[in-house]
């Protein structure tokens, strides 16, 4: 074997051991699924996710503190898909499995997932702290921010502006957190543990959500340059449907102005959107590209040797 082909083995090789170490490695996610009734106005945090966009209800569930953003938006049957440049802590489509089977929205036909989605149109995020009111922009990416005991996480989808001005939630917190002193209905173990997907230690965590990089049509894939424009029709997708074990929260619910909010029990996991190929595919290319270049170098080697 020449030096130069050993060389490029050895690189290749040392590349994968590094992967494999920083997989074996990955913390375990803090949040734990939990029935509605575990939250109260002082413990656990309580996630909402808003699909009104599509024609959907606002979901809502509760999770264990302590713990962040990300892990509370994937565990008991919740799943995010980052995107292609900023990685899985830009959160650019959300799914619930006992929603149409985990179905993830904005569907790929809509945002492939691999450049970060413009300003007006991708998931905003908010927060409520407890016994407030009022919905604060977030200042953090959803990896870092921690929500507390008795807060509300929300996820909305559509525009804003860097400060949260513009693109406010239509409904108040109080419609969303819990309002139960003491744990209710059923303690016992939820259905699903499934916890958030672990990450390798120094991931890019992306920029936060409040200041997503527009980016221009030209440089988006061909296939979904016409979405770029303006927001996606709620009129042209399906809407997801509320499930059989979902029930609306309370009276103040049914009466207040908006989409119904319904309760998200812990569930199965949802199943994997992978979004775009895109990067898997350039990854192949890579692969292959190296692979050739190793093969060549050794045959010019040995003709000169």
């Amino acid at each position: 074997m020449s030096s130069a082909w050993r060389r490029i083995v050895q690189t290749m090789a040392a590349l994968a051991m590094s992967t494999a170490a920083v997989t074996a490695t990955a913390p375990s996610a803090a949040a734990a699924p939990q029935p509605m009734g575990r939250c109260t106005t002082t413990s656990g945090a309580v996630l909402a996710v808003d699909f009104s966009h599509w024609g959907g209800p606002v979901y809502r569930s509760c999770g264990t503190t302590p713990t962040t953003g990300y892990e509370l938006l994937n565990q008991g049957g919740w799943r995010t898909t980052g995107t292609g440049h900023d990685g899985p802590a830009f959160i650019c489509r959300i799914g619930y499995s006992g929603q149409q089977g985990g179905k993830q929205y904005p569907t790929p036909q809509q945002d492939d997932c691999v450049l970060t989605p413009p300003a007006s149109a991708y998931w905003s995020y908010w927060h409520a702290d407890p016994g407030a009111n009022t919905w604060e922009y977030s200042q953090l990416g959803a990896m870092l921010y921690k929500p507390k005991p008795g807060s509300v996480d929300l996820w909305i989808f559509g525009g804003t502006d860097i400060g949260g001005t513009k693109g406010r939630p239509q409904f108040k917190p109080d419609q969303l957190r819990a309002h139960n002193t003491r744990p209710t209905g059923n303690a016992g173990k939820p259905a699903s543990t499934d916890r958030a997907p672990a990450l390798p230690p120094g991931t890019d965590t992306g920029p936060a959500p409040e200041t997503p990089k527009a980016t221009p049509s030209t440089s988006r894939t061909a296939s979904v340059k016409p979405s770029r424009t303006a927001s996606p029709s709620p009129s042209k997708s399906p809407s997801p449907s509320p499930t059989p074990s979902s029930s609306v929260t309370s009276k103040e619910n049914k009466e207040s102005s908006g989409p119904p909010v319904l309760d998200a029990a812990p569930a199965a996991d949802a199943k994997h959107d992978p979004g775009s190929l895109l990067p898997a595919m350039i990854g192949g290319s890579l692969i292959v590209l190296i692979g050739g270049g190793a093969v060549f170098v050794a045959k010019r080697r040995r003709r000169t040797e």
